[in-house]
């Protein structure tokens, strides 16, 4: 029997499920345990590694835990019920799966040992947080972040396996992940943080199997009412979803590429007002000048072909040029500006004994004071 994820939850499509914890007592003194029968299936619900939440029901209970994860058993000292888990497991979900923003679980959490924090991001709204790092979980979380974590591994592994196969069956080659070394991959915008994610495999497949995994909740979405307001309200809808690009050139980048993305579905509409839709983000202070033009600077192939990013570029290269000519313009009467100024300050001083013309600096002169008026002397 499956639950919802977040319980507090009544809807009936509420479409986020787990299965209901089943938990069996074993042994008998000080030697009774609880093992948590179906707990690999309940992390794998909830998108964290089983070793998280058998760790927290010891932190909230002060019981020790063990884990067998070549075996899947995971267990709790002590006598406990299943109801009693289940309860428990509610706390685990709000304070490390859920989103703060948008209370869906569609998150990842993001781990730095070496920082000592750990974050989270949602697939579904976007939002991106830190957690509070002050429960007794995260010290567990930091010392065996979800990539290390055994379960995760052997999860990763068939993974990797059943993609390769994917790959052998579709006549790819070896099924090996791709030559990295051909990977065109663009600097980073803001010249500080360059994204490990330039790496990726870029051929139809590959793409096909990440548009695949984003989320496997994604598959039970459906069309919301939105569609059935007015273009105005989508419009402002769209505006406040992409807001967060303000001040934030990463964040601007993505909107590039994301921006890609769309020509690619719509490119007999879209590809022709390529640069139209770029000086709409441009006026709407959605990408900033710097960060279109390093952009123009070199045509990428991580998120569409390379033939259409030339395609895209070349559209976009009268906006961008008008960006570089405006540019120059303004540095330009900038420049005049400065230099009037400091022409108003210059008198030529002529002399009939001078060989040579003078050029003096001239101090404004104050106005003289009017002398007193003598009103008898009228």
């Amino acid at each position: 029997m499956s639950v919802n994820v977040n319980r507090n939850v009544s809807d009936q499509f509420y479409r986020y499920k787990m299965p209901r914890l089943i938990a069996k007592v074993e042994g008998k003194g000080n030697g009774i345990k609880t093992v948590i029968v179906n707990m690999v299936d309940v992390a794998k619900a909830l998108n964290r590694p089983p070793t998280y939440p058998t760790k927290y029901f010891g932190c909230e209970l002060g019981a020790q835990t063990q884990f067998d994860a070549k075996n899947d058993r995971y267990i709790v000292n002590g006598s406990h019920e299943a109801n009693k888990l289940q309860d428990m497991l509610d706390g685990f979900i709000h304070k490390f799966v859920l989103c703060s923003e948008c209370d869906n679980p569609e998150t990842d959490l993001h781990v730095n040992p070496k920082k000592q924090t750990i974050g989270s991001a949602c697939k579904a709204c976007g939002n991106r947080g830190m957690l509070d790092t002050r429960h007794k979980l995260c010290t567990f979380i930091l010392k065996n972040p979800p990539e290390s974590d055994s379960s995760c591994v052997k999860e990763k592994k068939e993974k990797e396996k059943k993609n390769r196969k994917k790959d052998k069956e579709n006549g790819s080659g070896s099924g090996e992940a791709g030559n990295h070394n051909d990977i065109d991959a663009p600097d980073a915008v803001d010249g500080e943080e360059d994204d490990d994610d330039w790496a990726e495999e870029t051929t139809e497949e590959a793409q096909r199997r990440r548009m695949e995994e984003i989320s496997d909740h994604a598959k039970n979405l459906t069309l919301s009412e939105d569609l059935e307001k007015t273009l105005e309200e989508r419009v402002n809808i769209f505006y406040n979803f992409v807001k967060f690009c303000h001040n934030d050139k990463k964040a601007q980048k993505y909107l590039l590429g994301g921006f890609e993305c769309l020509v690619k579905l719509h490119q007999s509409q879209l590809l022709p007002r390529v640069p139209i839709i770029l000086k709409d983000f441009y006026d709407a202070d959605l990408l900033e000048e710097d960060v279109i033009l390093t952009w123009a600077e070199k045509v990428s192939k991580k998120y569409v072909s390379k033939e259409l990013a030339k395609e895209i570029h070349a559209k976009a290269a009268p906006f961008v040029k008008w960006l570089k000519e405006a540019e120059e313009e303004s540095e330009g009467s900038e420049a005049e500006e400065e230099e009037e100024e400091d022409d108003e300050n210059v008198e030529v001083v002529y002399s009939s004994s001078a060989r040579e013309l003078k050029v003096e600096t001239v101090q404004p002169e104050k106005a003289e004071e009017d002398d007193d008026l003598d009103i008898d002397a009228i």
